[in-house]
Formats: C-alpha cells, sequence, structure tokens
C-alpha cells in the first residue's frame, strides 16, 4: 500500500510540475553573474523565467526588486513579477543584485568597512544586461527589445540602468562588454529617484552612497536621477501612487519632468490610492493601482510589439 501511495504522489507531483511548466513557461537554474571573474559576489543571480518554447524570439524584462538597497524583495517584487511576465510572453531575469544588508542597516557596520554600496548595484544590473544580450539565442531572446524593470529602490537601478549605458562601470573590474549596456525600455514602478531633494527617501541614500558618503554633496547629485536625464535616454513607463507611504510621489513628478524637458518619449501613471511595495499581487493594493500590469501590457504593445 505504501509503495502505491508513493508511486501516486510521485504521478501527481509529475503532473503538476507538467501544469506548473505549461502554464509558467520554463524556469532555469539561477546563474552566478560573478562566477570566473575577479569579483567576490556569490550573491548576485540571474534567474531566467522563460516562455514555453515556440521558435520565436522574445522581448526580455530584467527585474529588479526594492528593499531600500538594504535588502530585496526577492518574492513580491522580483519572482512573483517574473512568473507574471512569463505568461505574458517576456523572458523575465530576477536580478538579486548587493545591497548594503542588516548588519549595515542595524549597526552601521559600513562606518568600519567597506560593505556594498554604489557603484557596486550598478555593475550588477550592466552585468545582467550583458549575459541576456549575449545568450540571446540560447534564452530565446530580441536584442532589440531587452529593458529594465525596478520597484521602489530598483526602480532607481533600473533608471541607473537606462541613464548610465554610456559609462561602463565594468570597465575597472577588466571588463569590456562585446554588446551594448544601453536598455531598450524601462519601467520604474514606485520608484526612489532623487538622493538630494526634500522628498528623497532617506534610508535608500544612506544604503546607496554609505555612512560618509551620504554626506557628499557631488555624489547626491551625480545619483539624483532626475538630474542626470539626458536626450538619448530610452522610453519609459513609470508608476507610483500619490498616497505612498514609503516613497514619496514626488520622486516620480520629478522623474517625469525630466524626461519631458528632455524630450524622452515616456508615460506616467499615476494613481491616487494603492500604496508601495505591492508588485504584481493584488490583494496588497488596490483595484485601481494592480491595473499597472495591463497598462504595461498596453504600453509595451504599442511601443515594441512587432
Amino acid at each position: 500500500m505504501k509503495t502505491i501511495i508513493k508511486i501516486l504522489s510521485v504521478v501527481i507531483l509529475t503532473a503538476v510540475s507538467v501544469f506548473a511548466t505549461a502554464q509558467d513557461g520554463r524556469v532555469l537554474a539561477p546563474v552566478s553573474l560573478w562566477q570566473g571573474t575577479k569579483v567576490h559576489a556569490r550573491g548576485v543571480k540571474l534567474t531566467p523565467y522563460l516562455p514555453a518554447a515556440d521558435g520565436r524570439r522574445h522581448p526580455a524584462v530584467i527585474v529588479c526588486p526594492g528593499g531600500s538597497y538594504f535588502w530585496l524583495a526577492r518574492k513580491t517584487e522580483g519572482h512573483n513579477v517574473a512568473r507574471w511576465l512569463s505568461r505574458n510572453g517576456f523572458a523575465a531575469f530576477v536580478l538579486e543584485y548587493r545591497t548594503a544588508g542588516i548588519p549595515a542597516y542595524a549597526w552601521h557596520t559600513r562606518m568600519i568597512v567597506r560593505g556594498h554600496r554604489h557603484p557596486d548595484m550598478i555593475q550588477d544590473a550592466q552585468r545582467a544586461i550583458e549575459y541576456v544580450r549575449e545568450n540571446a539565442t540560447a534564452l530565446d531572446v530580441d536584442t532589440s527589445r531587452v529593458g529594465i524593470m525596478g520597484f521602489s529602490a530598483g526602480g532607481h537601478l533600473a533608471v541607473m540602468a537606462a541613464v548610465f549605458y554610456h559609462t561602463n562601470f565594468l570597465q575597472p573590474l577588466g571588463i569590456t562588454p562585446r554588446v551594448s549596456l544601453r536598455p531598450d525600455f524601462a519601467v520604474p514602478v514606485y520608484p526612489v529617484v532623487s538622493m538630494s531633494a526634500p522628498c528623497t527617501h532617506k534610508r535608500s541614500r544612506r544604503a546607496l552612497l554609505g555612512e560618509w558618503r551620504k554626506y557628499n554633496k557631488v555624489l547626491r547629485d551625480s545619483l539624483s536621477m532626475e538630474k542626470q536625464i539626458r536626450p538619448g535616454v530610452c522610453r519609459m513607463l513609470i508608476v507610483n501612487c500619490k498616497d505612498d507611504p514609503t516613497v514619496d510621489y514626488r520622486n516620480s513628478v520629478l522623474l517625469d519632468s525630466a524626461l519631458t524637458w528632455n524630450a524622452v518619449p515616456h508615460s506616467y501613471v499615476q494613481y491616487s490610492r494603492g500604496g508601495h511595495g505591492f508588485g504584481v499581487s493584488p490583494e496588497k493594493t488596490t483595484k485601481e493601482a494592480i491595473t499597472w500590469k495591463d497598462e504595461f501590457l498596453k504600453w509595451f504593445k504599442e511601443n515594441f510589439d512587432r
């Protein structure tokens, strides 16, 4: 009897697995982005969520979870988002980039040791873009439609990747990419944007800049994305809620204004209610705000579908 139960369990689990694969496409093993380099960052991973193989090249989205640059909301703003994107025909890649970490948050350990800080995060993002484009054939990715989506602090990282594409932050590590580091589109969702304006999210600033460098005005300004937008930046879709209790909604307003001033094609969707940190989870926000998913799919189809 026990043997029969075991066999039935295996059959059921296999069926569930096949069903999940059919629904969610292919989930590949995480890639260690810095393996084989001199960078000691084994925790930096890129997990591919690919649509079911159909002979086509799919648009790609690198997903950057939020977490104030101190930690990562891996599930809500990472893997859940990637599954949703995969179901909608995107090759999605969850980027677990370097963050300052809990000890730095709680005990200010970076007053003594360097820890993780800028430019570590943008190096991870550029490395992810490099990996996706260099392995596009194996991943069934369309190299002309590689974008980056980020939430909260991950939104700041997504905008950095979009704005600083002309600066190879990998060069000091001895890496010269053979592909473009410029994303074709960026989607910052309730993003941190400024490091110098009154609406700055101070926890993210401390995590990104470090305990001492957070006082450096030049560095603050250089990482305030509303001050760095230039013509030629990729198309963007900004999403946020006016009642956001964590990241002041005016961060997105500043970004929208900077993109408009520089004639960068973009759309800005602002909801009156919806809060912060919901990712693609309806139960974590309002019926109004969760429609951002439909807005993104519509926006992408209008601008990039072919």
